[in-house]
């Protein structure tokens, strides 16, 4: 089924779509309903700035199936970006196809012809076996960091 996928930059008119994966993904993983009117406050933020962040989309058959957002980190070490990948849902029927894969090698494709973006991250809860099969498949290496935090 990947082979059918399409990844791209999101646009506006994609909103809706990332609205719903954001909500869906909240409930699934977390069990947490978020504000619809909030969420959408979010996504539009960043869609109308690109230093917020950017999504990308995947589509398979001209609808979207996939979402994901990228943020910016700056590197002193490597004085270069770090782009980190958040907000991963992809819809349940299209899940294990290679959905994530294909849009995974797009932004690797990105960063490697971008002189100022070094390489990219993620964080994962340590009990998604699944994802954490997928990145590790990828190249990805999970081994060097523990991400922690606090939230208001």
């Amino acid at each position: 089924m990947a082979n059918n996928t399409l990844v791209r930059k999101a646009t506006p008119e994609d909103a809706q779509f990332i609205l719903q994966c954001q909500l869906d993904m909240a409930w699934e993983t977390e069990q947490v309903r978020l504000s619809e009117e909030v969420t959408s406050a979010g996504i539009w933020a960043a869609l109308n700035d690109i230093n917020r962040g950017f999504y990308i989309i995947a589509e398979v058959a001209e609808t979207a199936v996939g979402c994901l957002m990228i943020t910016r980190e700056w590197s002193d070490w490597r004085n270069a970006w770090i782009w980190w990948v958040q907000s991963v849902y992809i819809v349940p029927s299209h899940r294990r196809s290679g959905v994530y894969s294909k849009m995974y090698h797009y932004i690797r494709q990105l960063v490697e012809q971008d002189t100022e973006t070094a390489g990219i991250r993620l964080y994962v809860d340590n009990t998604n076996e699944n994802a954490r099969k997928v990145y590790t498949a990828l190249g990805m290496n999970g081994d060097h960091y523990t991400t922690f935090e606090w939230m208001k």
